[in-house]
């Protein structure tokens, strides 16, 4: 039998698609930096997705994983563990308000499942509000709740999902002219409306990433999230706020994404950059929202063992190194060096983020602002050849996005950016 060139082909699901027109095969990492089956070395400016939060293999991380599959490496939600608990007990400590019962799953996809679940059974409502251009998951509900028809690989299913515009004031209908209040009230009167004509108006919740991920680190106008937070409650429904990206210092300067607004949610989802990689969704709820969950519900592997000593020394770590600071510090030195490129290069659109959560909108024309996405695949690959790894995203898949390991020093941002620089230059060219 002839093995494949491309193994990956022959073997796994067409929908398993690797960045670069040749795949990287990576097989070892430690800090901000992997190696390929090669032996070239690339600083990892995406993180997984902004999973490795303290970096590939941190040896606290590691040694807690080591010591703990030696000793006991799987239960089930029948049993509880110490390391459960204790992850429980810090994210109660970590998160805003009130919020102190967490359910642990295995993905951001479970997290916003449970969330759901949650208001439904609170509220005895069945009708949930989502926002367009929003990522929530893989599985039939939260794909129902994205809002990317290339990210849906069925037909509705979920009646009672509606969605509401994006605060998107990149690409609002207002246009450039219009002020940060204005497009505010625009969309809060969108999602009022959405309510008001597409539900029974009595929505269950309305579930909000702080910053939409997957649509290219679409940061909402100030006021955004506060005002519709009240919206979803003056009609009885709960806010869930969506914090698997944004979640552990990724925004700089607090701990979850919301805190950045005055609101604090009433139910709050999280996965990614809480355990270094290791497979873990949290929901966390007030008291009252997690009591009215009475019903039997389990998780085989969630809260397993392994993964909870990963999540208690992962978030130990962060509260050591104070990351939410370290993000905010970091982050600004990202966005001096974006900024630079914007004024260096027309087809950059938009510079976006908060904190080590940063992108670049790339577009044909900055006056017509038509996608490019070809221009951002030749970033993406010309980084590639930099020795630097970045992600694609935004609807067409024009915008690069950054989130590196919130423990990155700054030689090694000054690094990236030189990096990222020179593959602008070269992408610069591309016809």
């Amino acid at each position: 039998m002839v093995r494949s060139p491309e193994p990956h082909r022959e073997h796994l699901f067409p929908w398993v698609k690797p960045y670069y027109a040749e795949p990287l095969v990576l097989s070892q990492g430690e800090g901000v930096w992997v190696r390929d089956k090669e032996g070239k070395e690339y600083l990892d400016f995406f993180a997984g997705i902004l999973t490795t939060s303290v970096g590939h293999c941190h040896p606290d991380v590691v040694s807690a994983v080591e010591a703990q599959m030696r000793r006991l490496g799987h239960t089930s939600t029948l049993y509880v563990t110490e390391q459960q608990v204790a992850a429980a007990e810090q994210l109660s400590r970590l998160s805003p308000g009130d919020l102190n019962r967490s359910a642990f799953t295995n993905s951001g996809t479970e997290a916003n499942e449970t969330a759901v679940a949650a208001a439904c059974i609170h509220t005895g409502r069945s009708e949930i509000i989502a926002l367009r251009y929003a990522y929530s998951g893989r599985s039939a509900l939260t794909t129902d709740l994205t809002g990317h028809a290339s990210w849906r690989p069925l037909p509705t299913q979920t009646v009672g999902v509606k969605h509401a515009r994006a605060p998107y004031v990149y690409r609002s209908p207002l246009g450039d002219g219009a002020t940060e209040e204005e497009n505010t009230d625009f969309f809060i009167d969108d999602l009022v409306e959405v309510i008001e004509t597409t539900t029974s108006g009595r929505p269950a919740a309305l579930l909000a990433e702080t910053i939409l991920g997957v649509a290219g680190f679409v940061v909402p106008p100030s006021g955004y999230l506060t005002r519709a937070a009240e919206v979803i409650r003056s009609y009885g429904g709960l806010f869930i706020s969506d914090e698997v990206q944004t979640g552990f210092g990724r925004t700089g300067g607090a701990w979850f994404g919301i805190e950045h607004s005055d609101v604090v949610p009433d139910i709050m989802v999280m996965a990614k950059g809480i355990a270094s990689g290791f497979p873990v969704g949290a929901t966390i709820a007030t008291d009252e929202i997690a009591e009215s969950w009475s019903s039997s519900s389990i998780s085989t592997f969630g809260g397993n063992p392994v993964c909870m000593a990963a999540a208690v020394a992962t978030m130990t770590v962060m509260e050591e190194e104070d990351v939410p600071a370290r993000s905010a510090e970091r982050g600004d030195q990202v966005r001096r060096a974006l900024d630079a490129l914007d004024t260096e290069f027309d087809w950059i659109g938009e510079v976006r983020g908060m904190g080590l959560m940063q992108a670049m909108e790339l577009v044909e024309d900055p006056s017509t602002k038509e996608p490019s996405p070809r221009r951002a695949q030749a970033v993406l690959e010309a980084a590639k050849d930099e020795g630097l790894l970045v992600g694609l995203g935004g609807r067409h898949g024009n915008v690069v996005r950054m989130g590196p390991s919130m423990l990155i020093t700054a030689e090694e941002v000054d690094d990236a950016m030189a990096r990222l620089a020179r593959a602008c230059r070269a992408a610069d060219g591309t016809p």
